[in-house]
Formats: structure tokens, sequence, C-alpha cells
């Protein structure tokens, strides 16, 4: 029975810990409050994914293991997009296209923070659409998003790999 239980176990993934801790960020009240992010669904994956984006765009600039960990976070992200989902009654016939949509949101911000990171794109337009989608309820909150997710930036390349890897965020 143990041997048939190991057969049918599926490995963590490498970044599980850092994708949790990436996580526990979007869950954060603020992003709520004083963001002024709609608190659903909608709302909570356009943190989850801008988070998890500029997280990824750090691993993508690290070295191998960082590298390597960037595949292993996608991983954890779409184990867990299935997951919510089931939880959510999602069928079988539909979960790849669902889970394939939400990927591709994060794919779709991924690139665009990577041309605000490197300067060819405002941090403040890239702000709205990616935690917003286009709709930011005023101009405070969304000064707040984006001095957050700039404080975010700084942590992450502040942040050696292994210590990144190992899900501490500063």
């Amino acid at each position: 029975m143990a041997s048939l239980m190991r057969l049918f176990r599926r490995e963590q993934p490498v970044a599980d810990k850092l994708y949790r801790a990436v996580v526990a960020r979007a869950r954060d009240p603020m992003w709520y409050v004083a963001g002024e992010v709609p608190d659903t669904l909608e709302g909570r994956f356009s943190v989850l994914a801008t988070l998890l984006a500029l997280t990824d765009l750090r691993l993508e600039r690290g070295g191998e293991a960082a590298r390597f960990a960037s595949v292993s976070l996608a991983e954890a992200f779409i184990d867990d997009m299935e997951a919510q989902h089931r939880q959510l009654g999602t069928g079988d016939p539909v979960m790849g296209k669902k889970v394939g949509g939400l990927v591709g949101a994060l794919g779709g911000r991924l690139g665009a923070w990577r041309r605000a990171v490197d300067g060819t794109e405002s941090w403040t337009a890239v702000t709205g659409r990616s935690v917003y989608r286009g709709e930011a309820k005023n101009a405070d909150a969304l000064d707040f998003a984006e001095r957050r997710l700039r404080d975010y930036w700084a942590g992450l390349e502040a942040t050696v790999d292994e210590a990144l890897i190992a899900g501490t965020l500063a």
C-alpha cells in the first residue's frame, strides 16, 4: 500500500513555500481597503497574478536555481487554480479552458511588468491594468497600489535567490 501511495503522490513544487508566501501577501487586507481593489474573486486574482508576475520576473533574472524555481512557481499556481476551481464546482470538461485562461492572464501581466521594470512602460499604467483591469476607483488607490508594488519589487531585487526560493519575501 505504501508503495502504491508513493506512486500516485505528486511532488511538492520546489517553489511551494514561495507560492504560499506570495498568496499571503495577496491576502493582505490593505490591497482591498487602501488600494480599493474589489474584494471579489476577480479582484483577489488580479492582486495575486500581479504579485506572481513580479516574483516570476525576479526569478527569471536570477541564477539557474531561480530560473528553475520560476517554472515551479507556475506549477504551484496551476495546482492551486485547479484546486480552487474544483471547490467552486468547475468540472473536468471545462477545467483546462478555465485554468488555461488564468495562466494566460498571468502571462500577459508578466509581459507588462517586464516593460514596466525595464522602463519602456509606466508603472502607473501597468498597475492600473494589472491590479484594476483598467478601472481604478481613484488616483489615491492607484497611487497606493503602485507604491506597494514598487516596494515589493525592491524587496524582490534585494533578496538573494536561495532566500527567495525558500519563500522569504522582504
